[in-house]
């Protein structure tokens, strides 16, 4: 006996494990059906008539059932236009070299039917862009609009509005639409810094009114929907009550919760029925008047009494084991993920069993987890060979030549007697290699770029017998912004060598940094021999080979690095004319000391 009891769970773990989940929950609650269906044919020689009250409030229930599920698929759709903009539009663009205009233009044709606007806005209030029109009245301030007050009260969520007039923006035609908006705050990415943004949906309400209207054509009772907080949001007499000429117990409606009432108003008594519509806490209220419900009824026999309870727990226990077979398999799965959410990358330890699409979301998982790991493996060689770029770089900016010539200089002054000089230039020295190391600090402020730019000078100055002087020009604003290290001093050596040493006399070489229109500019100017334009052309363009004058690395280079870490248009320009001189601009954003702090914690 035990045998063939093995047998049997034997071939029904078999199936199981060969048919999907859906077989298994249909052929379940088709077998639970059957046998209440066999109970109930049992009970046919005991007659009855249902109840009109219950015939009519199940049918308003159905009816109402299916409004809600119209009213979640409006809702969905609005969620999914506003995920399809947020996950898969702004979310991979950075802004500061991107715009939205196309994608935003292509979902709105995509949902033009149900559609009136969809718009983004900074968090200041400024409008970044709109679709199908992006112009603002001048005498609206979006920061006062209640979906943006509500989307920047609780970031977290979605807001979803009662009926209004959106007339925001200008329109062609001078018509404005009654919407329900739908509104979130949304993470926009500015040089790779998130700043936060308001994203709205806005909805044609007659939508809404079309699903009510045809509804309410029948005239039996009406259906009616509010906020939660009671607000009618449509009515079939919504004129007549916001006139003063009818009322609706509708703030009394907003407390209940999703069922069937019976309710006093206005004197008569009435069936109302409630229901909750997902997301947005609004309520669909549907109220029969008692006299559509009274007919009179048999009372229901005991038998009949005694099978539907039968029934009902039939149901309940076939549920409750069906959802135990059902649930166990995917409970232990997300058991077993939790281990991924402790930082695990181990596959082995994902659960694998249960029904085909429960074992094969297993087996993504753990190719997902196999190649999550790779990709960690490659980004951290990636580092590795970054790091070792960046240190071949700053190597190559010590030249041997300049170090040879500068220790010769402080021998000479030592031998001279000239010590304060010697010490003055060992220091500039000391201070020059300080900063080119900067604790391995790739990124550095303005401040301390300059001052390694002013010892080198300090440097040359000496060793050229002030053959030419510098002078520095700097708005004291920017030397709290970041800079990458080590661009500004192979610029002044460029002018020195090529600009100002060549002449017969005094050179001037001056430094000058400002800001303008929210980025940094940072200028080497010299009054040397200049230089022609085919020459001007290549400078940037080819990579400069190391020889004994010069650092080795070239504008090319120092080019090179700045739009590897900053991409964008930022980089190296020159301006020269022979004989006149060549002006060298470094065009940077502009990213505060603190703001670089932040960013680094983030990423942390």
């Amino acid at each position: 006996m035990k045998s063939k009891f093995s047998r049997f769970f034997h071939r029904i773990e078999k199936i199981y494990k060969t048919r999907s989940i859906q077989f298994i929950v249909s052929m379940a609650f088709t077998m639970v059906a059957l046998v209440s269906m066999g109970f109930m044919e049992l009970a046919t020689y005991s007659s009855y008539m249902k109840s009109s009250r219950e015939a009519a409030i199940d049918s308003n229930m159905q009816i109402v059932d299916h409004i809600s599920m119209q009213l979640n698929s409006y809702i969905r759709n609005m969620m999914s236009i506003s995920d399809s903009m947020y996950y898969n539009v702004i979310k991979d663009k950075d802004l500061t070299k991107d715009n939205l205009d196309k994608e935003m233009s292509l979902l709105y044709e995509a949902n033009k039917d149900n559609l009136i606007s969809i718009a983004c806005i900074s968090q200041d209030g400024a409008l970044i862009t709109a679709s199908p029109v992006a112009t603002r009245k001048a005498s609206v301030d979006f920061k006062t609009q209640d979906w943006f007050l509500s989307a920047e009260d609780k970031v977290e969520n979605m807001h979803f509005s009662t009926p209004h007039v959106q007339n925001m923006f200008e329109s062609s035609n001078y018509r404005y639409y009654w919407v329900v908006s739908l509104s979130r705050s949304v993470e926009l990415t500015y040089l790779g810094i998130i700043r936060r943004g308001i994203l709205l949906v806005d909805m044609n309400f007659s939508s809404i009114e079309q699903m009510f209207d045809k509804l309410n054509e029948n005239g039996s009772g009406y259906i009616y929907l509010i906020d939660s907080d009671g607000e009618i949001i449509y009515h079939p007499n919504q004129k007549a009550i916001y006139s003063g000429l009818a009322t609706e117990n509708n703030v009394v409606a907003a407390g209940y919760d999703d069922g069937d009432y019976t309710e006093t108003f206005m004197g008569s008594k009435r069936s109302v029925i409630v229901k909750t519509v997902g997301y947005t806490g609004w309520k669909i209220v549907s109220v029969i008047p008692n006299e559509n419900l009274y007919v009179n009824y048999e009372e229901l026999s005991y038998i009949t009494v005694i099978i539907f309870t039968i029934t009902i727990l039939l149901i309940l226990l076939g549920n409750i084991i069906i959802s135990g077979i059902v649930t166990d398999p995917i409970r232990r799965l997300d058991d077993s993920l939790k281990y991924l959410e402790g930082g695990s990358m181990d596959e082995e330890a994902i659960y694998f069993g249960g029904s085909h699409e429960i074992r094969h979301l297993s087996t993504t998982i753990k190719s997902m987890v196999v190649k999550m790991r790779k990709l960690m493996d490659d980004w951290l060689k990636e580092q590795e060979e970054k790091t070792k770029s960046e240190l071949d770089a700053l190597q190559s900016q010590i030249n041997p030549h300049f170090l040879y010539n500068t220790l010769d200089s402080v021998v000479w002054m030592i031998e001279s007697e000239r010590y304060k000089e010697a010490i003055a230039m060992i220091t500039s020295l000391a201070s020059l290699f300080r900063i080119s190391l900067s604790k391995g600090n790739t990124i550095i402020t303005i401040k301390d770029e300059l001052t390694h730019a002013a010892n080198y000078l300090s440097i040359q100055k000496v060793r050229f017998k002030n053959k030419f002087d510098a002078r520095f020009e700097i708005d004291p604003a920017i030397e709290d912004c970041m800079t990458i290290k080590l661009i500004i001093q192979p610029l002044i050596e460029n002018a020195i060598y090529y600009g100002v040493n060549p002449m017969d006399e005094d050179g001037l070489i001056t430094i000058r940094g400002y800001e303008k229109d929210e980025d940094i500019f940072i200028e080497v100017i010299d009054n040397g021999m200049g230089m022609p334009a085919p020459v001007v052309e290549k400078l940037l363009t080819h990579k400069k080979t190391t020889n004994s004058k010069g650092s080795g690395i070239g504008l090319w280079n120092v080019n090179q690095r700045i739009r590897l870490y900053f991409k964008g248009d930022y980089g190296l320009s020159i301006a020269s004319e022979p004989d006149e001189g060549t002006k060298v601009t470094i065009h940077l954003p502009k990213i505060t000391q603190k703001e670089y702090k932040e960013n680094q914690h983030e990423q942390e």
